[in-house]
């Protein structure tokens, strides 16, 4: 379902904790680490859709969760014809989206990457609010920003000053949750290092990350490219 500028209502999750930090998933079977998002069906509002989003991809109900805020607007960025199927170019231009702002009042343990037997994660964390946007595909980047930075008044005990933004956003934070995977190895520089059976491709979690790994892959976990929209 596309606009008449070829956009897809879209809608993203920013997730807090009670420590006001953010749920920050990784792409399944990519080095990306993103926000919830999807699309908007037919027929539903951005609220459902996002109630929707929320249980496929993070396995969360309706009552864990407090709607505190959304962005007033529709947010839009351009997806690169290299990222966009064939069959979807030169009539699909990319996403447009409200952003909504959620505080669980459950508990990590209600968290389900595998609440479908399509999973958009392998690997969670909670993060400081302003993520790592180099972590972000780069034609994302701009929409996060903007996103977080609409959305920063209603965080409960965020001290979100300018000076904070800069430090914190570019880089990954110590903390979090237990590590849970067998087979996850502790590098010296803490981060967490995963490498194929064949031992050819490997990737980094940031301290505190909890990994899932995809059941269709004999990767211990996988290492891939790209990210397909649309």
């Amino acid at each position: 379902m596309l606009d008449r500028d070829g956009f897809r209502p879209n809608v993203g999750i920013i997730l807090l904790n009670q420590k006001s930090q953010v749920f920050w998933g990784k792409r399944i079977r990519t080095h990306s680490w993103q926000f919830p998002q999807g699309g908007i069906d037919r027929g539903e509002n951005p609220e459902q859709a996002m109630l929707r989003e929320l249980h496929e991809e993070v396995g969360l109900m309706p009552q864990h969760v407090q709607v505190l805020a959304r962005t007033r607007d529709w947010l839009r960025y351009e997806v690169p014809d290299r990222f966009i199927r064939r069959d979807a170019r030169g009539h699909y231009k990319g996403q447009k989206q409200i952003w909504f702002l959620l505080q669980l009042v459950g508990h990590d343990w209600d968290l389900n990457l595998r609440a479908t037997d399509h999973p958009e994660f392998d690997a969670w964390r909670w993060n400081d609010y302003w993520v790592p946007l180099e972590a972000v595909v780069e034609f994302k980047r701009g929409v996060y920003e903007m996103a977080l930075t609409e959305l920063s008044r209603y965080v409960p005990r965020l001290e979100c000053r300018e000076e904070a933004r800069v430090d914190h956003r570019n880089r990954y934070l110590r903390g979090g949750i237990r590590q849970r995977e067998a087979g996850q190895a502790q590098g010296a520089d803490g981060f967490s290092h995963y490498t194929s059976h064949g031992g050819t491709s490997s990737f980094e979690l940031p301290p505190g990350a909890s990994f899932d790994p995809d059941p269709q892959t004999n990767l211990r976990p996988a290492a891939a490219s790209g990210e397909r929209e649309a």
